[in-house]
């Protein structure tokens, strides 16, 4: 069985203002706090675009990296 390897998040993507499209058709915006070796991410002020315009502020998120289908850094 191989070993995970860790993404190479850390250069591009940490502290930075990313969005994010996720499974079920949600969107969701904030900082990339962290992430560990199976690409689960720590998301800081985050902000999910509801439907409508309308956004939701959620604060500190933890997101399943199984979930996340497209990530973008926004800065």
């Amino acid at each position: 069985m191989s070993k995970a390897h860790p993404p190479k998040l850390k250069k591009i993507y940490m502290d930075k203002k990313l969005s994010l499209k996720l499974s079920g058709g949600r969107h969701i915006q904030g900082i990339l706090r962290g992430f560990d070796p199976f690409r689960n991410l720590v998301i800081d002020e985050c902000v999910e675009m509801a439907t409508g315009g309308q956004q939701n502020n959620i604060g500190m998120v933890v997101i399943r990296g199984n979930s996340v289908i497209v990530l973008e850094a926004l800065e």
